[in-house]
């Protein structure tokens, strides 16, 4: 209709002498047209507002089936769980809690154990409290002196210069055992030659061996030593290989087979072997000798350690 009054209005406004009288239904048309479309714009609103209200109500209607439904399968639910012994705890907004059927037996049970606890508390009696554990022996100290230390007389049976080093003696030295040990000294510049060899000497028989310039060194011949000048230290008269050498009013109890590097027995000792003003090899003081025949001494150096 609006399409009809617009091309009828636009064919009286072409004609090129327009009288008042079509201006005025050209007027007329377009309230009409603006009434028309009006009503229509009412009569659609009408129509929408009522397939809304009607689709609100049958939204609702299937909303409250549904709820039911979710409500029946709760309960059915609620009584498979407890048949099979599942306990049903009641919330504080439900208006009928369902009762398991588990739960005066569980009241039971915890009735017996509070019965049972309070008569156990009357029968046990009070724990003897333990004796107090004994006091752990005290670790002991190690004792480290010249009773360590195994010095004992040897005769040097053969002797020449180190293949290897102009300084040192190559020596077999018998210490009264099965066979001679091999020792090397570095007495070449302190004592001639020919003064060594069938000579008594003090040896040190318990140091770990050691090589020096490729030879294994299993000894140590025991000299009296100052800045200047080394002096082999000798035995008393009278004594032959293997004799021990002892200290006064200490026991002799050297380690065996020889002492361990890492304790340092020789390195702790070393500063107390020393010759006294009378010649004689001491330890604090204390004389160094062989049993029955007399204490080891220098030939001249006096105040002077032995090494």
């Amino acid at each position: 209709m609006l399409a009809k009054i617009t091309r009828l209005n636009f064919q009286l406004i072409k004609s090129s002498r327009m009288s008042s009288c079509a201006l005025d239904r050209i007027i007329a048309n377009n309230k009409i047209a603006e009434d028309t479309l009006a009503a229509l714009k009412r009569e659609f609103s009408s129509i929408k507002d009522e397939v809304i209200s009607r689709k609100i109500t049958e939204i609702q209607k299937e909303n409250d089936d549904l709820r039911k439904q979710v409500e029946a399968a709760k309960q059915q639910l609620i009584q498979l769980e407890v048949a099979n012994g599942k306990k049903q705890i009641s919330l504080p907004n439900q208006n009928n809690p369902v009762q398991s059927q588990e739960a005066p037996k569980v009241e039971a049970v915890k009735e017996e154990k509070k019965t049972v606890a309070a008569k156990k508390e009357k029968v046990e009696k009070p724990k003897k409290e333990k004796a107090p554990a004994a006091e752990k022996a005290a670790p002991q100290v190690e004792i480290i002196d010249v009773g360590r230390l195994d010095m004992r007389i040897g005769k040097i049976i053969e002797v020449g210069r180190h293949p290897d080093a102009d300084s040192l003696y190559l020596e077999k030295i018998d210490c009264g055992e099965e066979n001679p040990r091999t020792v090397v000294s570095g007495l070449v510049k302190h004592v001639p030659l020919e003064e060594m060899q069938n000579r008594m000497v003090i040896v040190l028989c318990n140091l770990k061996p050691a090589k020096m310039r490729g030879v294994l060194s299993e000894a140590m011949v025991m000299c009296a030593s100052s800045p200047d000048k080394v002096e082999i230290m000798n035995p008393p008269e009278g004594c032959v290989p293997g004799d021990l050498v002892s200290c006064d009013g200490i026991t002799r109890s050297p380690d065996q087979p020889f002492m361990n590097p890492k304790k340092k027995v020789f390195e702790t000792v070393a500063p107390d072997l020393k010759v006294n003003d009378e010649l004689i090899g001491t330890y604090k003081g204390a004389k160094l000798f062989v049993e029955g025949k007399g204490p080891i001494k220098s030939q001249t150096l006096k105040n002077v350690n032995i090494k």
